[in-house]
């Protein structure tokens, strides 16, 4: 039976700031234009940590059951390692999206009744990551998602979810988050090229192969501080935004010598900080600037 320390380890606690950095960014953009709410900003919160924390063990039930998880070097995962039942990593997938559904129920109630959709869309997304007859995380489709979803749909859902409407600066914020959030998963599929190829688990870093992953890693890096500058625009406080560029490079240093294995798990600690500091940087830049 998996301990406590298992259960939070397999939720992947590193995975969180995909999850917390856009509603900040969100929030800070919701601030620019005069509108930001706490009691919203909490609710969205709260949505993104329940799928986040969902997707992850929807994403190690699967994973698990069709045999992908028994040789990895990343972090543990509950079914793979046989630390956990099948079912009971997918009542705890299920009850994490049941959480964030609710929330949304809630925040869209007092926002916009039709985001109700966008919710149920989210939610058949994080199941259909790994789940289902065939997973779009095993056709190459993953980041694009997670760009989508954690970019998006999280930062101009936040947004909107105060301002009622969104804006440039939203936009920009929503791209910069989901090149981050994107990188996370790249770095983590980078890691894992050798034992995904061989389990048939087809991601876009096996599409790619290791020199272009490495290469889409940095891009993905580099645009979201190209975006800090264009944030000038609205205002130059927004340059408080680079303080994010040494944890950044830190995460591209292993990237760019070759690392690989085990070696590469810290770069998704420092990317997912990279993450935090901006966002909070930025949203403080446009909410007091």
């Amino acid at each position: 039976m998996a301990s406590l320390a298992q259960w939070v380890a397999g939720a992947r606690p590193r995975t969180l700031p995909n999850a917390v950095a856009p509603v900040i960014a969100g929030t800070g953009a919701a601030a620019w234009l005069d509108a930001a709410s706490w009691w919203k900003a909490l609710l969205a919160l709260l949505v993104a940590i329940g799928m986040i924390v969902g997707v992850n063990y929807a994403n190690d039930y699967s994973d698990g059951i069709r045999g992908t998880d028994d040789v990895r070097s990343g972090p543990l995962r509950l079914v793979g390692s046989k630390l956990a039942a099948p079912r009971s990593v997918l009542t705890a997938a299920v009850v994490s999206l049941t959480v964030g559904a609710v929330a949304g129920l809630v925040l869209a109630w007092f926002s916009a009744p039709w985001l109700i959709a966008v919710g149920a869309v989210c939610i058949a997304g994080a199941w259909l990551y790994t789940g289902g007859a065939k997973p779009y995380g095993y056709l190459g489709f993953g980041e694009v998602a997670v760009f989508v979803f954690f970019g998006l749909v999280a930062v101009l859902g936040t947004q909107y979810t105060q301002a009622l409407r969104i804006d440039w600066v939203g936009a920009a914020l929503a791209v910069a988050m989901g090149c981050l959030s994107s990188a996370v998963l790249v770095a983590n599929n980078l890691r894992d090229i050798p034992t995904d190829a061989q389990t048939g688990k087809i991601t876009l870093a096996v599409r790619l192969g290791d020199a272009r992953t490495r290469v889409l890693f940095q891009a993905l890096l580099a645009v979201a501080f190209v975006l800090t500058l264009v944030l000038l625009r609205a205002t130059p406080w927004c340059a408080v935004g680079l303080i994010a560029l040494p944890p950044a490079l830190r995460a591209a240093k292993p990237v760019r010598a070759g690392s690989g294995g085990r070696e590469l798990i810290p770069v998704l600690r420092d990317t997912g900080l990279t993450m935090l500091v901006w966002a909070v940087a930025v949203a403080a830049a446009l909410a007091f600037g």
